[in-house]
């Protein structure tokens, strides 16, 4: 080809060159505009992702807390919006804040973007800053948790001050009532012996005590390994032990060369310990010896059960002298002289009459000498004495020599009741079934070696003095109200207040007995009986006999008397309760009792030894219920002036039969 036609070549790339070089400023400038349109996209898709975060950890903060829990917060934050990850992040409530933090510095704190906080780092490196100023680590949540857990303890701090009031105040119940318990009766076993007593002043006794129990259990082993040697100096040992520990309660029992005993018996079992110990033998020995004393025991409290019933069914020397002088000397009076004045009275239902049933002519004296003082007019008064033939000389010449002042008094004879017979009277027919005879008067019967039954057995409840109270209405016919009181009650206020008590409707007027879990009718009632089950309440509250005011024209139209015969009949086999007048009483006025106020009738005088003395002294009748009566040796020092005031020692009659306070 030629040359000149190379020379003139395409323009084309030329061309190509000019336009790059002219375009490319433009699309530089497009570009730069591309992305700074990116960047506002990814701006605003940042602020919608963190939104959501916020409503993400808000919603996870509603369903960690309860609604109740933010509601407190919401409530008692002064300073914060609507409820909002930005309302944690910025306006935490003062309760969250750490002491000595204003809360200017938490907002800084948090708000603060890293810079700055290097440069706080910076100034606190040079001393700049604050000392000890704290920094947030705990998310809000966690906050959250502390401002409960806080109030929390808040909380529980006030009640458990609440609950230590309540304890100081109880304490304080118990101490009062720790005062009525008497120390005189309960001795030095009570609860409050640590602060009386020295505890070590029996302590050489119990040391001689514990050496003679060792000594016996060595003994045995000694004969059984056949050391006779160490058997015969164990055996000298425990014999001058026992001889020099005697009866002593105390160390001041003891005489003083004891000590020399002690150290001699302690080196003895020193020796034979180390000779003999075995540790299989001596617990055996130890449980053996344990088992013996604890059937002892066991054996002592029957006795003592048997010998106090026993002493309950007595009738102390000085008081059968009594009656046997008064009842020679009654029969010796001419007939003329054997009556009572004013029995015109008898019958006057205008006046205040006593039902008093008795056999014991000290006993009845009292009741009636106490009645008498204490009345505001005694000529109001009337008692109806009745006993049996063998007293009846000695009650009536009792009153004829010691009438009962203004007041009117009359002695009937229970055996002269010739309606009272066992056609009539379920209880009389019943003591003369063999099964009643075997039960009271064989001994070898095996049901009588039984100590939970031998109260049961008393004479009392063969008399039927005991089951008269049953037949008021046809003992006294033309009465309309009558007070019935036992023999071993005491009389200190004027009682004619009781004949005003309204009954509203009821037949007995009497004091509640029940506490809180006890005298109600599942402690006198057999309830597996279908019989008692179907017909009464085995919490309903039990009642008192003692102190009584019956209501004889209600007593006639409820028929009292025939209810009472309905239950001893069904009770002939002894299966619905155990001898005794208070169960039947319970069942027979069931309904149709009264509750008298406390303060009329008190009881326990004669088995409590820990009645208070103010309740006693503020009581019209107090009365002497169990088997420490007063007239007998083992009533309680404590209660017996009540009753004994009320005796005419200096009586001629007392003097010859040796009747003293002190012998009663």
């Amino acid at each position: 080809m030629p040359l000149n036609n190379r020379s003139k070549g395409s323009p084309f790339p030329l061309l190509a060159f000019v336009l790059l070089f002219l375009l490319a400023p433009l699309f530089f400038f497009f570009a730069l505009n591309t992305s700074s349109d990116r960047n506002d996209i990814s701006d605003v898709t940042i602020q919608q992702g963190s939104k959501w975060r916020e409503q993400k950890a808000l919603h996870d903060l509603k369903s960690l807390f309860p609604k109740e829990v933010l509601d407190m917060i919401m409530a008692s934050t002064n300073d914060m919006g609507p409820l909002s990850l930005e309302n944690f992040r910025n306006n935490l409530s003062a309760s969250w804040r750490v002491v000595g933090l204003k809360t200017s510095n938490a907002t800084y704190q948090l708000n603060q973007p890293e810079t700055h906080l290097r440069q706080e780092k910076q100034k606190e490196k040079e001393g700049k800053s604050s000392v000890g100023l704290p920094q947030w680590t705990d998310s809000p949540v966690k906050l959250a948790r502390r401002l409960i857990e806080k109030r929390m303890a808040k909380r529980a701090a006030e009640l458990v001050k609440q609950d230590d009031e309540v304890i100081v105040k109880l304490e304080d119940l118990a101490i009062e009532r720790s005062k009525s318990v008497d120390s005189a009766v309960l001795g030095k076993y009570n609860i409050w012996r640590k602060e009386n007593e020295n505890e070590n002043a029996d302590s050489t006794v119990r040391l001689m005590r514990d050496q003679i129990i060792m000594a016996r259990v060595y003994l045995s082993i000694a004969k059984m390994k056949n050391k006779l040697d160490l058997y015969q100096e164990l055996q000298t040992r425990l014999k001058e032990s026992q001889r020099a520990l005697g009866e002593a309660t105390s160390d001041a029992d003891l005489h003083h060369s004891e000590h020399e005993k002690i150290k001699a018996m302690g080196q003895v079992l020193s020796k034979v310990k180390d000779q003999l110990y075995d540790c299989k033998l001596v617990t055996g020995k130890l449980r053996a010896m344990l088992q013996t004393a604890d059937e002892q025991v066991r054996g002592l409290k029957k006795q003592s059960t048997f010998l106090s019933q026993l002493a309950a069914k007595t009738i102390p020397n000085g008081i059968h002298c009594l009656s046997m002088r008064l009842t020679i000397d009654y029969y010796l009076l001419p007939p003329e002289k054997r009556k009572f004045p004013k029995t015109e009275n008898l019958v006057n239902p205008s006046l205040y009459h006593y039902a008093l049933f008795s056999d014991n002519v000290l006993a009845a004296s009292v009741v009636v000498n106490s009645t008498v003082l204490n009345a505001k007019d005694p000529s109001k008064h009337v008692f109806h004495l009745v006993t049996d033939k063998l007293n009846f000389g000695a009650m009536n010449m009792w009153f004829l020599l010691n009438p009962p002042g203004k007041a009117t008094i009359n002695v009937e004879n229970v055996d002269e009741f010739k309606w009272l017979n066992s056609s009539y009277c379920p209880v009389l027919r019943q003591l003369e079934s063999a099964t009643m005879k075997e039960y009271y008067f064989k001994a070898g019967h095996p049901s009588t070696t039984g100590a939970s039954n031998l109260k049961y057995r008393n004479p009392k409840y063969l008399s039927m003095l005991n089951h008269l109270r049953f037949y008021l209405p046809q003992v006294y016919p033309k009465l309309d109200k009558i007070l019935f009181l036992d023999d071993d009650i005491v009389v200190q206020k004027d009682l004619t207040g009781l004949w005003a008590v309204d009954l509203h409707g009821k037949v007995n007027g009497a004091v509640e007995t029940c506490g809180e879990s006890f005298h109600r009718f599942d402690k006198y009632l057999n309830f597996s009986n279908p019989h008692i089950a179907k017909n009464f309440d085995p919490n309903a509250c039990g009642w008192a006999y003692g102190m009584n005011i019956f209501d004889l024209k209600v007593w006639k139209k409820k028929d009292i008397t025939g209810i009472y015969h309905r239950w001893q009949n069904l009770n002939e086999d002894r299966v619905l309760w155990k001898l005794g007048t208070l169960p039947p009483g319970l069942m027979t006025f069931y309904g149709l009792t009264h509750p008298l106020n406390k303060s009329w009738h008190v009881l326990g005088l004669g088995y409590s030894p820990s009645i208070d003395r103010t309740e006693i002294e503020n009581a019209a009748v107090v009365h002497y219920n169990g088997n420490m009566k007063p007239w007998l040796e083992i009533a309680m020092t404590k209660y017996r002036p009540y009753w004994s005031k009320y005796v005419k020692y200096n009586h001629p009659y007392l003097r010859n039969c040796k009747l003293s306070e002190w012998s009663s």
